[in-house]
């Protein structure tokens, strides 16, 4: 994911803060003491987030040293998986599946209200960093396709008006509803419940 003409410019230093590296060790008590790098993908995603959601050399070294292991095989874990972002991204890293759920259920008009919104396509970043817009494959929310992921939020049974309400509000710093943008509860039938509407007695 880059931005629009940018350049990406890696500190020379990266280490946990206090509060990030007590849940390191929450995270590393987890495993064996000679089995520290089973760790390292959420060691890499603590990294992250302390790091405004993006992954420098430093920070993949730093955790390397953490989990007693060579640097290029942390690379490898980072580059091999998409939620790990190697370049910035913006504040609200937008991701829209366009797999064949959503894609069939209309994951392009969602692409296209994206576009015009926001104003940037797929790997760019908005000049005033607010989004970052990026193509991803499934996120595991099919039943509620389309669905997008900003952040660690998930928004579902999207169509074009939904989501650019979605980008609106968040433009003017408001928490829109997450999950189903209708009257769906969870991953319940669109029309609500045809059986199994009453809780057995135990």
């Amino acid at each position: 994911m880059s931005g629009v003409s940018q350049t990406v410019e890696q500190p020379e230093s990266f280490v946990f803060t206090d509060e990030t590296m007590a849940k390191a060790k929450e995270v590393l008590a987890k495993y064996p003491e000679d089995r520290k790098e089973s760790a390292v993908m959420p060691l890499l995603d603590l990294a992250q987030r302390q790091h405004n959601g993006w992954l420098p050399i430093a920070a993949m070294d730093y955790v390397a040293g953490i989990c007693e292991m060579a640097p290029i095989k942390v690379y490898e874990v980072a580059s091999f998986y998409t939620m790990y972002n190697r370049t910035p991204v913006g504040e609200n890293h937008v991701q829209i599946c366009t797999n064949i759920s959503c894609w069939l259920k209309g994951s392009d008009k969602i692409v296209d209200a994206a576009k015009e919104v926001l104003g940037v396509g797929f790997g760019q970043t908005t000049e005033d960093n607010k989004f970052t817009l990026s193509e991803v494959e499934c996120l595991g929310a099919c039943v509620n396709a389309p669905m997008m992921q900003i952040n660690d939020d998930f928004y579902e049974d999207l169509d074009s008006s939904s989501t650019k309400a979605i980008f609106e509000a968040l433009k003017k710093g408001e928490q829109p509803k997450t999950g189903p943008q209708g009257d769906r509860v969870g991953c319940q039938p669109a029309g609500g419940l045809t059986s199994l509407k009453e809780q057995a007695n135990a």
